[in-house]
């Protein structure tokens, strides 16, 4: 799908060279386009500016919708599937999410927690795992790709049209650093939310600085610590979208030899030739990040969120 995507930039950029537009295959400009969020300038869905927020809907926020989406209705089914069974033992995909469901519980709120405040902030870190993997996941399948081919094929729609819009751009919204500070941003105020509900709001404030220490250190602790509250959603945010961009960039990069190395010698047997070890490797890439980067990194930023959580309940520790 990535190979279509950048053979058609290729022949666009053919066609002006026949009519005398001498431009080159630009890597650069293809790597960016298909992935970061399309539609800025121009979004698929126009809506009004409000205290200077654009709420118009780009590529990225559709994705955000789709996965809210079939989040929502998958879960919901398989849960009222379950409940209307009546069996004791979930089968299928019911097994699959109880077993998340009790990981979660038991291996990432527990342990930070504690069992007083497990039932308090599990949903909500199981929230946040299912949703980021299930946004990194969406972002690696060729829906919008098959689209394109669809409609490249077949219904060949004019230039501007919606669906040749929202084909355009990076389909992994857990890419954007709007969503994973949206994100980080919700897991700073759960962190003051458990702190000021495990110990009250005066006593919370007070537990940023260790007590017993000397009275002339606080002018240079209690900044710090200040400091410290903003740069774990920081951390955060860049962790995750700078993980989930690099994957892709690399393998459309590693794509864009194939037609680099055709266009520099004028062949295309040295496109087909650098595509007999390009392709591999990319592949390659997208296996690692399938198993390997996708679902790490959801659990690292529900991990990182219980411990930051925990911290702020059980300060002694």
């Amino acid at each position: 799908m990535m190979l279509f995507a950048l053979q058609e930039h290729v022949q666009e950029h053919a066609a002006e060279a026949a009519h005398g537009a001498g431009e080159k295959f630009n890597a650069g400009r293809t790597i960016i386009e298909h992935v970061t969020n399309s539609g800025l300038d121009h979004p698929l869905v126009h809506l009004p500016t409000i205290a200077g927020i654009d709420f118009s809907v780009t590529k990225h926020v559709l994705m955000l919708w789709l996965v809210a989406a079939v989040v929502f209705v998958l879960v919901t089914f398989t849960v009222r599937r379950y409940v209307r069974q009546g069996r004791a033992v979930p089968t299928g995909f019911a097994n699959l999410l109880e077993l998340l469901v009790e990981f979660i519980r038991d291996q990432v709120a527990l342990p930070n927690v504690g069992r007083k405040w497990v039932n308090t902030w599990a949903p909500y870190l199981l929230t946040l795992f299912v949703f980021i993997l299930s946004a990194n996941v969406m972002g690696l399948l060729p829906i919008f790709e098959v689209v394109a081919l669809l409609d490249y094929y077949v219904l060949h729609t004019a230039d501007g049209s919606f669906l040749k819009q929202v084909v355009h751009g990076g389909t992994t919204a857990t890419a954007n650093f709007n969503v994973t500070a949206a994100l980080a941003t919700m897991t700073f105020f759960a962190i003051i939310v458990a702190g000021v509900r495990a110990h009250g709001f005066v006593k919370h404030w007070k537990n940023l600085v260790p007590g017993g220490v000397s009275k002339f250190v606080y002018p240079i602790l209690i900044p710090i610590e200040i400091m410290g509250m903003f740069v774990r959603p920081f951390a955060l945010t860049m962790r995750l979208a700078a993980n989930m961009t690099g994957g892709h960039i690399a393998i459309l990069a590693i794509l864009s030899l194939i037609f680099l190395f055709a266009e520099k010698a004028g062949t295309a047997l040295a496109g087909i030739g650098v595509a007999a070890i390009s392709v591999p490797l990319a592949v390659a890439i997208s296996a690692m990040e399938i198993v390997i980067v996708v679902p790490v990194q959801a659990y690292v930023f529900t991990l990182l969120t219980a411990v930051f959580i925990g911290m702020a309940i059980h300060v002694h520790h």
